[in-house]
């Protein structure tokens, strides 16, 4: 199939480089496009096959999936202008998560999809959260859900759990590299360690301990056990992350969650939906 990218961004492109990588779609059935053009001709020094146009109208007619990588309030405007050129077999894939499936098909007549990837499908894996509007049909699922599964573990999930979703899955990976950040910063504060010898130290520890979750060693309660020896030195360390972890990550859900009510707010103002 052909695949169209309307914006070239840092997620865009994430999704570009990995499709591309995977084999998941080769560069000659991808057309790419960006407000600033400069972006996508930089894609395509690197990936020669792929086709680069400023004309959206003429990408949305030449392709039979379109995603939409602009940000929330960039996607009704440009909704709006690409409508005449839609057909009823286009699969319109969105990745964002304040615009509901359900109000693009109310702008929209052809078949929509959100799907909210995750930086970590970069290194063809983690996942990626799917939304199929009720236009879209039993093919056009199948089609989307191999087309990430080559990139990620693609889950449905419901409009209702979109934010809680999105903070495990997208914005997890920042938020556990900052916490694993401040872990090496304070083992060179407190310790001869260098920052150098904290940093491969943690990040092979990391890479480490997804291959145990992975091949299913271990769970995350067990694994826990398994390191912690009555009266050891961990067990202590981890009283210092209760007395100081608390309800932080309950503050983290309850942050993201009233931007997220903003930004569904604003979106709902250009839908009326």
């Amino acid at each position: 199939m052909k695949i169209g990218f309307i914006g070239t961004g840092n997620m865009g492109t994430i999704l570009i480089e990995s499709f591309i990588e995977s084999n998941a779609a080769d560069p000659s059935h991808i057309t790419i496009t960006n407000r600033t053009i400069e972006k996508a001709l930089k894609l395509k020094e690197r990936f020669r096959g792929i086709h680069v146009t400023e004309d959206q109208e003429k990408l949305v007619q030449e392709n039979e999936i379109i995603f939409i990588c602009v940000k929330p309030l960039d996607i009704y405007p440009l909704l709006k202008k690409l409508t005449p050129h839609l057909r009823k077999d286009h699969i319109l894939i969105s990745i964002t998560s304040p615009v509901q499936t359900d109000q693009i098909e109310h702008t929209v007549p052809c078949q929509t999809v959100r799907v909210i990837p995750s930086i970590t499908n970069r290194a063809l894996a983690g996942v990626s959260l799917v939304t199929f509007g009720k236009s879209c049909s039993e093919s056009a699922k199948v089609d989307i859900e191999t087309l990430f599964t080559h990139i990620s573990k693609p889950v449905e999930i419901s409009s209702g759990i979109t934010r809680a979703a999105s903070d495990i899955v997208s914005c997890g990976p920042a938020f556990m590299s900052y916490l694993v950040q401040r872990f090496i910063d304070a083992a060179v504060e407190e310790t001869g360690i260098t920052k150098e010898e904290a940093v491969i130290m943690s990040t092979e520890m990391l890479v480490g301990l997804g291959k145990l979750l992975e091949t299913g060693h271990y769970t995350l309660p067990a694994l826990q056990e398994k390191v912690c020896v009555k009266g050891g030195v961990t067990g202590e360390g981890l009283k210092a992350l209760e007395s100081g972890v608390q309800d932080m990550f309950n503050r983290v859900f309850q942050r993201t969650h009233d931007k997220y009510d903003e930004d569904i707010s604003l979106v709902k103002k250009q839908f009326h939906v």
